[in-house]
């Protein structure tokens, strides 16, 4: 077949998925998901939970469709939602965020993190700074946008940035300054120390902040920190997070991005020749969500953290050296101690091993910066506490 010019190539390029043949190759996801289906595998490696969501939400959905709510919704997000968001804001963070103007509903938070980079994006010298290790598809929209990718490294076991690094990575040039706290794929959530750093960067070399807090409920030790709550934040943040890791309703794909009106309306301006709008009877049912009572949110963080411990424990067991994480889904391992000098191949080999599947840190990195996380392995705790149990029987056998 012949090549197909355009800036799908650049695209697939940025996320690293293009063989030294020029060949283009599946995600890691999808790999290891193949993999799991083929060998029968427990599959810790994707991150989505393997339970429902709360009974108010899926029940707030089917009432949605049986009275009607299947048509296009409004551009911006049904009023409710939108106005759910800013409640949202107001009561956990104390930010006060008007719904019609400075709140917006988009397909998931990645397409609210793919409009936001597309719509700041204004030149080929622009850069984008980013935590490395990071989520696949930031890569892949800086390279769509035509930007430049400059990467900060987060270090096994802490995975916090030196701020020295951080400091010589924003500068004139930068355009986005891109965090994500808690962090995927690592499990790290930020200090105030790197928050405050980011803030002041982003005013001296004015930068926009666009944040991910996908976990934002799902953290251990101390709640969350929102940037876009910092003196001197708002004005310069857009804030994005969704439904879908809260409510374990991955496959709606209700995100949001809240922000200064203006930041907004620039996202707004991308978002809707996009998707347009999407997900009509999920809408109400994320409203339904979000104004569920504190217990419910406190409830899903100790759930997690419970998890993430029979995981952690079950890791340790089995040989692997553990990097216990502040949030997230995620429960990053070294496998060293197992033998492994490449996870890749590692992660490739486990299924048939142990019949375990989980995903290798370096493909959430650079070529340039995989040397780093050459042997280190990212398992997801989002599973029943049984499948978990079982996870660990299996792992067991590699250190036998």
């Amino acid at each position: 077949m012949r090549d197909i010019p355009g800036a799908w190539r650049r695209t697939v390029e940025g996320a690293g998925l293009v063989g030294a043949d020029g060949s283009v190759r599946p995600t890691i996801f999808a790999e290891m998901s193949a993999l799991a289906a083929q060998t029968g595998s427990l599959n810790l490696g994707q991150g989505f939970p393997d339970e429902d969501g709360p009974a108010e939400v899926l029940d707030a959905a089917r009432a949605a469709i049986a009275h009607g709510v299947n048509q296009y919704p409004p551009g911006r997000g049904i009023p409710d939602l939108l106005s759910a968001i800013a409640e949202h804001q107001e009561r956990f963070y104390g930010l006060a965020v008007d719904p019609a103007r400075e709140a917006l509903v988009t397909a998931g938070a990645t397409e609210a993190l793919a409009s936001a980079l597309l719509a700041f994006i204004a030149s080929p010298d622009d850069e984008i700074v980013v935590f490395e290790p990071y989520y696949d598809s930031y890569a892949a929209v800086v390279a769509l946008a035509g930007a430049r990718l400059v990467t900060v490294p987060l270090r096994w076991p802490e995975f916090e940035p030196d701020l020295d690094e951080l400091r010589a990575a924003v500068t004139d040039r930068t355009r986005v300054i891109l965090v994500n706290d808690p962090h995927n794929p690592t499990g790290a959530v930020f200090s105030a120390e790197t928050r405050a750093e980011i803030v002041e960067l982003a005013h001296r070399h004015d930068a926009i902040i666009v944040t991910d807090e996908v976990y934002e409920h799902l953290v251990f030790d101390v709640p969350h920190t929102p940037i876009a709550t910092l003196p001197g934040a708002w004005e310069r943040t857009v804030s994005i997070s969704s439904g879908g890791k809260t409510f374990s309703t991955t496959g709606w794909k209700i995100g949001w991005a809240t922000g200064p009106a203006e930041l907004v309306d620039a996202v707004l301006a991308v978002k809707q020749w996009l998707t347009y709008v999407n997900g009509a009877p999920f809408q109400p049912a994320i409203a339904t969500g979000l104004r569920m009572p504190d217990p419910f949110f406190t409830g899903i963080a100790d759930a997690l953290r419970a998890k993430r411990d029979v995981l952690g424990a079950g890791l340790a067991a089995a040989g692997f050296e553990v990097s216990v994480p502040s949030g997230s889904y995620f429960t990053v391992a070294d496998a060293a101690p197992l033998g492994a000098t490449d996870a890749a191949d590692f992660c490739r080999a486990l299924p048939h091993r142990a019949g375990v599947v989980a995903i290798p840190l370096t493909a959430f990195a650079r070529p340039a910066s995989r040397h780093r996380y050459e042997t280190l392995v990212r398992f997801a705790a989002c599973k029943r506490t049984e499948v978990l149990e079982e996870a660990a029987s299996r792992l067991a056998s590699l250190s036998s």
